[in-house]
Parts: C-alpha cells; structure tokens; sequence
C-alpha cells in the first residue's frame, strides 16, 4: 500500500539543534570559533545548571545526587560553528574523550590553533556505553558565512557562569562587551 499524500522518497528534515549543539550519533563536523570558557558545573534537582570558575569545595543544598553522590564536573564552553545546521552554536564539553585530544591538537605544532581548520567529533553509542572520536580536517580559511555570523553575533560566553543566556549581551552587563570583543579573534 502506497499513500499519495507524501511526495515519493520524502524525509523529514533534522530538526534544529537550537543554539547550544547537541552530538548526533556519527560525525559532527564544527569550526570552533572561539577561545573556551572553562569551570566546573552541577545540576539542580530543578534541572538547571549552576557553573563556577573555581570548583565546588561543598555539596550545594539545591545540587542534584547521581548515585548519592555530588558528582561535578569539568567544563569547556566554545562558540562553533555546526556545519550540519549551519549556525552558530554554543559547544558544552565534558567529556575528556573529546577535551583531551582538542587539548592535544591545539599544543601540537603542526595543528595548533583549533580554530584553523574543521573538527569531526564522531559518536558512538548511548548512555554509558557512548564513545567519542575527535577528527582533525587540513588547515583552511573559515567559511565565509560562518565569519560574517561571528563577526556579527553577540555571543558572550561569560554569562554561563551567572545563568545569563550567553546570546543576550545586554548593554548593562559588566564586562560583557570586552569579552566579546576579546573572544573574537575575525
């Protein structure tokens, strides 16, 4: 039985991952735009994040338990560009599976930078059982309306640390103009 309602070979395009990215299963190919913001982070029992510079020295009264336990963890924020969306988006790592080998690449002479060329962070995986694979590509330009979307984003990643929405810099905000300025390397 064949329905005449949907065009043939009809599918259903990927939904937008918003404005943080969001890892698919297979190969996730980004720009990383910006220089990270680094801390360490819990989430509430309301399902909220709650972000420092500094790690936790107590178990927060609102921090949710995994196990019993208060389990932070080490963050790196970035601005990339999502080549599968193409937009700009705000890239959450915590995992040391993908943190180390961008750490490793950018100390790496011959790589350097991570903002010099394309990134494939591959997936693998479910739940614990999930595996990440981080994928250089040869150095080249950024492409050009992933410039002209930085060069023109108000992104301020510093925000994440007070639970400000890092895409509303607002004119008030201490600090906040420089730190865009200052991340901006286009």
């Amino acid at each position: 039985m064949t329905s005449t309602f949907l065009p043939e070979n009809y599918e259903r395009p990927a939904t937008s991952g918003g404005r943080y990215l969001k890892f698919r299963d297979g190969a996730n190919k980004i720009r990383i735009m910006s220089a990270p913001v680094m801390g360490h982070e819990y989430w509430t029992t309301d399902k909220k994040p709650v972000r420092s510079r500094e790690p936790f020295s107590a178990v927060p009264a609102d921090a949710r338990l995994d196990d019993g336990q208060f389990k932070p963890k080490y963050f790196w924020a970035l601005v990339v560009w999502n080549y599968a969306q193409s937009a700009l988006q705000v890239m959450e790592i915590t995992q040391s599976s993908i943190q180390g080998p961008i750490e490793e690449l950018a100390l790496n002479e011959d790589w350097g930078d991570p903002r010099e060329y394309d990134i494939t962070i591959n997936k693998k995986g479910e739940g614990l059982d999930t595996e990440y694979s981080v994928q250089p590509s040869p150095h080249k330009a950024v492409p050009v309306e992933a410039h002209k979307a930085y060069r023109e984003a108000r992104i301020n990643l510093e925000a994440l640390f007070d639970g400000g929405d890092p895409f509303s810099v607002s004119a008030g905000s201490e600090g906040a103009e420089s730190q865009v300025a200052a991340s901006n390397p286009f």
